[in-house]
Order: C-alpha cells, then sequence, then structure tokens
C-alpha cells in the first residue's frame, strides 16, 4: 500500500494584474512560502526538497526564488509544465514523499506575466504546440490569440455534437465572477449578469466567447508543504493535515491526435485518464466528491471537465449548468474560488493556488466561500502540450 502523504500548509498571495504591484518574483515567493510554512508551524529547514514552478523566466528562477525562505543547501528543481506547471511541482513534491526520498517537500509556484495574450518566447525553434495547432486547423479554421481559439472551437464541437448553447457557457462565466466576491486573493471581486457577461468583448465570436469566460494574465504565486504520515505526527500536524488519497498526471495519448477532436487536442482525454486514475487509487468517485477546483482558464474547457470528470455523461455538461448543480446548493460546488476566470491565472501558481483553495475548504477555513460540511475535495489542472493532473483530497484521519 502506498504511504500515505499530507498537505500540512499552504499559502499564495492575493493574484493581481500584471504591472498593478510594485514587486518581483522573489516578493510573491517569499510571501507565499512564508504563510505556508507558517501555516504548517515549521521553519524552512525542516523542508528537504524543494519544487519551484514557473513557466516565464530564467533557468534557476526556483533557486532565486527559495532563497528568501532560507540557504539551507537543499536540492531546489525548477518545474515548467504550461499551465499545469503548480501541480505538476505539487505532484513532485508528494512523489519525493510518498517514495521516502524526503520526509517534507515543498512546492512553491510564481509568475510575473507580461499584459494582454500568451505569446511565444522563443521564434528561432518549433513551437511545441505545433502539432496541436495544425491537427486542429484541419477542422476550424485558425484564429489568433491561439488558446481562446483552441479552447473556443472545443466548445463549438461540444455545441454542434450536442446541442450546447452560448448560454451554457456564459452561465460557467457568471457563476465563477459571482464565487469570486467571498475571495479576498481573486484578481476580480465583481458580480456580473448574464448578459452583461454576454455582452463584453467578444474573444472567439465563433463560440462566442467573451472576455468575461477568459483568464486573465496574472502575477502571483502560491506554495504548499508537504510531509509523510511520520513528519505529521512527529510535529503534532494531524489536526491540519489533509491527506492526498489520489494523484496522476497524463501527458498527451493517441487519441489526442487520432479523435479528430477539438476536445481531445485541449486535453480531454489526458483529464478524463487522470481522473480515471485518481478515483481508482482513492477509492471514491464523483458521487463522492463535494467541491472542486478546475482548470477553467476558458469558460469552454469548465463544461468539457465536468465531463471529463466524470461529473456527468459525456454531451450532457450543459444540463449541470442548467440545474445549478456545479454552485453552492447543487451537488458539487465547482470554483469556489471564482477559478482561474476570475481568480486569475498566474500560470506557475495556479495548481498551488487550487491546493491552497481546496485545504481550506476540507478544514473547514474558506469563511464566506466555504462549503458546507466538505469531506472530499477534487483538483484539475491542466497545460496544453500537454499534462493534466488530477489530485483528491481529504482530512487527515482524525
Amino acid at each position: 500500500m502506498p504511504a500515505k502523504t499530507y498537505v500540512v500548509g499552504v499559502g499564495m498571495t492575493k493574484f493581481e494584474k500584471p504591472g498593478s504591484r510594485e514587486w518581483d518574483y522573489p516578493d510573491m515567493a517569499r510571501e507565499s512560502g512564508s504563510k505556508a510554512l507558517e501555516d504548517a508551524g515549521i521553519r524552512y529547514d525542516k523542508v528537504e526538497q524543494a519544487y519551484v514552478g514557473y513557466v516565464y523566466g530564467e533557468s534557476t528562477c526556483g533557486q532565486r526564488a527559495v532563497y528568501e525562505l532560507g540557504l539551507t543547501g537543499i536540492p531546489v528543481i525548477n518545474v515548467n509544465n504550461n499551465c499545469s506547471t503548480g501541480s505538476t511541482a505539487l505532484f513532485l513534491a508528494a512523489q519525493a514523499v510518498r517514495s521516502g526520498v524526503a520526509e517534507c517537500a515543498l512546492a512553491l509556484g510564481f509568475e510575473k506575466m507580461q499584459r494582454g495574450s500568451l505569446q511565444s518566447t522563443f521564434e528561432d525553434r518549433e513551437n511545441p504546440m505545433q502539432r496541436h495547432v495544425l491537427a486542429l486547423n484541419e477542422k476550424y479554421d485558425i484564429a489568433m490569440p491561439l488558446a481562446p481559439w483552441m479552447f473556443g472551437a472545443a466548445g463549438v464541437e461540444h455545441m454542434e455534437k450536442y446541442g450546447t448553447t452560448p448560454d451554457h457557457f456564459a452561465k460557467i462565466g457568471e457563476k465563477n465572477h459571482r464565487h469570486s466576491v467571498n475571495n479576498p486573493y481573486a484578481q476580480f471581486q465583481d458580480v456580473y449578469t448574464l448578459e452583461e457577461i454576454k455582452e463584453s468583448k467578444v474573444i472567439y465570436d465563433k463560440l462566442p466567447l467573451t472576455k468575461l469566460q477568459c483568464s486573465p494574465t496574472s502575477d502571483g504565486s502560491g506554495a504548499a508543504v508537504v510531509a509523510s504520515e511520520r513528519f505529521v505526527e512527529e510535529n503534532g500536524l494531524g489536526d491540519r493535515a489533509i491527506e492526498i488519497v489520489g494523484q496522476a498526471m497524463v501527458t498527451d495519448l493517441r487519441s489526442t491526435f487520432e479523435n479528430n477532436s477539438a476536445a481531445t487536442l485541449v486535453g480531454y482525454d489526458m483529464s478524463k485518464e487522470a481522473a480515471r486514475k485518481v478515483y481508482e487509487q482513492a477509492g471514491l468517485g464523483p458521487d463522492d466528491v463535494d467541491v472542486i477546483e478546475l482548470h477553467d482558464c476558458f469558460s469552454a474547457n469548465e463544461l468539457l471537465t465536468y465531463e471529463a470528470l466524470g461529473l456527468c455523461a459525456e454531451g450532457e455538461g450543459g444540463k449541470l449548468v442548467d440545474n445549478g448543480d456545479t454552485t453552492y446548493g447543487g451537488r458539487w460546488v465547482v470554483n469556489p474560488s471564482g477559478g482561474l476566470i476570475s481568480k486569475g491565472h498566474p500560470l506557475g501558481a495556479t495548481g498551488l493556488a487550487q491546493c491552497a483553495e481546496l485545504t481550506w475548504q476540507l478544514r473547514g477555513d474558506a469563511d464566506a466561500r466555504q462549503v458546507t460540511d466538505a469531506k472530499v475535495a477534487l483538483q484539475h489542472n491542466i497545460g496544453l502540450g500537454g499534462a493534466a493532473v488530477v489530485t483528491a483530497y481529504r482530512p487527515a484521519a482524525r
């Protein structure tokens, strides 16, 4: 039986519009990392390995970031897995603890982003998304910016196959902005009517996908301290520890390119397979889950992910939206934090912010956004090119 692994401390910064705050990535890391260590009740010298994620930056930014917490000579591993970077750092930290390599490890992610749509950094080599883009272009004419086109095309495909409507996607944007009102860490904390969501600037006209259904560029950081069962017992952390009861990372499959599907090209099959593995590991199913943080980079992807995670059958995501099944009072609360759409999306920090939110939810510490009697939580984070990471959590057995 795999060794038990726990999240014992979490921390994050407020997510901010790029350039709106005078700080650099070491400042972000110091804030989120210090909060996570304080939450765990330990000093940095207890940490044996650190996994530090970011997408935009020089090769050893990870070292410079955690040097703000201490200079102890531990291994510091830099992580870059596109938008799933933060959850990949968490996956690696948990793997190190689970395997016995470390009793306590730190996962930390940050991003300092440029304003506007995501851009390629290197123009003298093949873009890792080129194969995905060319495959999708065979079915849907390419549009710029690329990310909203790719996810928007997947939404159009869903409408063509299953009769989903633009309102289903707009309602997801409305829900997530409404949820973020109670999150002091969120980049946006404004309520919008459904009409305001629909009437905001159109980013991809075929859906149509509007600005208020898209995640913004953001600055910010998140962190989590991961520890073994022995570490938890020796340091008296059981009353705050949250167990990772299942975790899987899946990269692109043959079906990604062979199914002639926009959904698979933006990660549907990766997400579905990662979720299957996690449910199997945890001995749980979708009906056991109470609260979910998932990768709503665009509203279309949230709806697709309902189906990939098994919350409903394929093609029935719109029914969950219409029935109010993914908000307070429904079967699950999805993205109580406001999700990427409203909380923000600093790429390297996103997965760790999701971990922080779910840790607070399972401890009962989420204040006005608390999900009643939350006992099982599920996290989903993807990066195209590609990787999907799914993690299941529940409080440590008392």
